[in-house]
């Protein structure tokens, strides 16, 4: 019996030891590629097995890490979006097929005709054609709309019904759109006659404890991370009050929020993928994440090594944050920081790789 403790203390130490050395090694990577602040996670549906804080809140500050700080998700934001879709079409509001149209008829005689027949599932696995809105360049042309936030939501999705659908990428059979989410976003707003932001409120903070904010954190009242982008040859902290362009796009990709909150999202998605029920249905999990090949709900299906994955990155520029879960080991990784400059993501890129080795997904 002592031997068999001696034994379980020893691979306690040993499991720390190694924990600190990735940590360690993390941060090697963040200072080697002048990122100013890194988090990552390692979870399972039940457990967290890595999570790690490092550097600060920005290159001018001393402020260190913690785990209350927010990170601005992008493209993840997407996932979540699809999250609350699910919801509502389990609730029989609204369906996967149901058409764009149907729910409103009476922007139809204004819209290109090609987009007749687009779905909720189409927008939200990027099969309707829509233009992407991905480059700073394609929002110049936008007109100028007025009203609030929902308004002027509503204004973009009718004039991009206006413009010609893009040709369809025959390599993937589908083609990444912002505005798709958005028009994805008018449908769920309708049929439930609650603002998307409402949606995402009732849905994550109300339900599941889960604090998502919208735009950028907050680092004007409150010490927080700062986001980073390069000028000319410098990396430059962004104030929280900087305008840009994801005014419209708030369901494609604007959503921040701390990573022991991310890492509960997560999990319910992994537990969902095992089969189980939680606020979603087993049976809704395995669609979301799968029921499309190449780009389902929300997330990218990514077969590589004989392993499948749900994986997805976003940025808006600022920050960065890559998930990526091995469906056959139901294990995920998360990385988080606060710039997104090409040495940075390629810095957390060797990362997750070594994340990958270490449990068995490389």
């Amino acid at each position: 019996m002592k031997q068999l403790k001696f034994i379980s203390i020893f691979m306690l130490l040993a499991n720390c030891l190694f924990a600190q050395d990735l940590a360690n090694y993390a941060d090697s990577i963040r200072k080697a590629n002048n990122i100013p602040e890194l988090a990552f996670a390692v979870v399972t549906g039940d457990s967290i097995l890595e999570m790690s804080f490092l550097g600060h809140h920005s290159i001018n500050l001393p402020d260190t890490a913690t785990s209350t700080d927010r990170f601005h998700l992008g493209s993840l934001t997407k996932a979540m979006t699809g999250f609350i879709a699910a919801k509502v079409v389990e609730e029989g509001k609204i369906d996967w097929n149901t058409k764009f149209f149907d729910v409103y008829p009476e922007w139809q005689r204004t819209c290109d005709s090609a987009y007749f027949n687009i779905t909720l599932a189409e927008l939200l696995s990027h099969r309707a054609r829509i233009k992407p809105f991905t480059e700073d360049n394609e929002y110049l042309p936008i007109p100028l709309f007025k009203g609030d936030k929902e308004e002027r939501r509503e204004g973009f999705g009718k004039w991009v019904l206006t413009l010609k659908p893009v040709i369809e990428d025959t390599s993937v059979h589908y083609n990444y759109s912002n505005a798709g989410y958005v028009l994805a976003a008018l449908m769920l707003e309708r049929v439930t006659n609650k603002t998307w932001e409402k949606l995402d409120s009732i849905c994550f903070n109300q339900c599941l404890g889960i604090n998502t904010r919208f735009s950028w954190p907050d680092n004007q009242t409150k010490k927080d991370t700062w986001g980073h982008w390069m000028v000319g040859d410098s990396l430059k902290p962004v104030p929280s009050t900087v305008k840009y362009h994801l005014d419209y796009g708030e369901p494609a990709g604007d959503i921040n929020i701390t990573l022991p909150d991310y890492i509960k999202f997560i999990q319910l998605n992994i537990q969902g993928l095992e089969g189980k029920d939680n606020f979603l249905k087993g049976s809704t999990y395995t669609f979301i994440h799968k029921g499309i090949p190449n780009y389902s709900i929300g997330w990218a299906n990514i077969y590589d090594r004989g392993k499948e994955f749900s994986a997805h990155s976003g940025t808006a520029g600022t920050y960065f944050a890559t998930v990526s879960i091995d469906r056959q080991k139901d294990i995920a990784y998360i990385i988080f920081m606060n710039t997104a400059t090409d040495d940075a993501v390629s810095g957390i890129r060797v990362l997750l790789k070594q994340l990958k080795v270490k449990y068995g997904s490389w």
